[in-house]
């Protein structure tokens, strides 16, 4: 870790002497270019927090750019953005692997990038100045430690048999959330069965459909662990209709409106708190941190809690 964080203070002066300090110039122009604005609410809430901090802070300008969860359309915007010569690119990644080389791209033209929300491949971390986001590693851990004390709570953690729901494949966050619960789920709770991971690709309906086909292929399903709560309710509307919920537990890895209301319902179990609101500031902060000089940690985590039908009364709602 201290090996990547000196490289990528590397990175962050090598950027900033080309770009030179952008508050010597002005207003600081910063780039950003999103995954998938209209694949689901959490979405589509960060992007309204990050054009509402942005248009709050004087000395910055944006561009905001969505890339319709399309590769080949995000890359385009990365070089769109260096064209433009933004003083610095905010990227939440459509594929952790893909945009490795517009990410090259942009370090080397001196720009300065922040990747937000969910992290790309290791390989290009060289070319990255700082991360802003949720630790999705700690989060599936938090998720499988959460399954595993609901087991416990019900004498079935010798027995339980579960399935997984993950996110888009390919996407560093779906790989990191799936990875965290799969690692630490044998440590808490050895005697726990996976019998199945499929993706839901962050698709409430997708996920329904993903869940009634295990329903079908188990007789005994014991826990449902999804990537976020959006797949886990479409997982709980599957078990509904089949009149198979009462027999699991749901739980997910970032809480959603829908899975605090079925939790207030009593229909699913727990999820991990995270803000799409403090995930955009972070981001913007991150950015401009950066382009002032200042010292950026590699890794800029923010806290996201464990959040459970006994502790669900010390959370708001979430607004996504």
């Amino acid at each position: 870790m201290n090996i990547r964080i000196a490289l990528t203070a590397t990175v962050a002066a090598a950027a900033l002497t080309g770009a030179a300090t952008a508050a010597e110039h002005g207003a600081m122009k910063i780039g950003i270019t999103q995954n998938n604005v209209g694949v689901d609410s959490y979405q589509t809430t960060y992007e309204q927090a990050f054009i509402e901090a942005a248009n709050a802070n004087d000395s910055v300008e944006t561009v905001v750019l969505d890339a319709g969860g399309d590769v080949a359309r995000q890359i385009a915007q990365v070089e769109d953005l260096i064209q433009q010569e933004v003083d610095a690119i905010i990227i939440w990644p459509t594929n952790g692997e893909a945009v490795i080389p517009a990410v090259r791209k942009a370090s080397q033209a001196g720009i300065p990038v922040i990747v937000t929300n969910s992290n790309i491949a290791e390989e290009g971390f060289d070319f990255v100045a700082s991360f802003s986001g949720p630790d999705n590693i700690t989060q599936g851990s938090r998720s499988a430690e959460i399954m595993c004390d609901r087991f416990k709570a019900l004498g079935i953690e010798n027995e339980a048999q579960i399935v997984q729901i993950s996110g888009q494949p390919g996407y560093t966050t779906a790989i990191e959330r799936a990875k965290g619960f799969e690692d630490r789920l044998p440590e808490v709770c050895p005697n726990v069965t996976l019998l199945e991971t499929q993706p839901g690709d962050w698709n409430r309906e997708k996920s329904q459909q993903t869940m009634e086909a295990f329903l079908v292929k188990y007789d005994d399903i014991d826990g449902v662990y999804a990537g976020d709560d959006n797949m886990g309710v479409g997982a709980l509307n599957a078990a509904k209709a089949a009149g198979r919920a009462g027999d699991i537990t749901f739980v997910g890895a970032t809480n959603f409106a829908v899975g605090y209301e079925a939790m207030e319902a009593g229909d699913y179990w727990g999820s991990i708190y995270q803000s799409p609101v403090d995930d955009a500031q972070a981001a913007l902060q991150t950015a401009i941190d950066v382009l002032n000089g200042e010292e950026v940690p590699f890794l800029n985590y923010f806290d996201t809690p464990k959040i459970t039908q006994d502790n669900m009364s010390e959370f708001t709602k979430p607004v996504f």
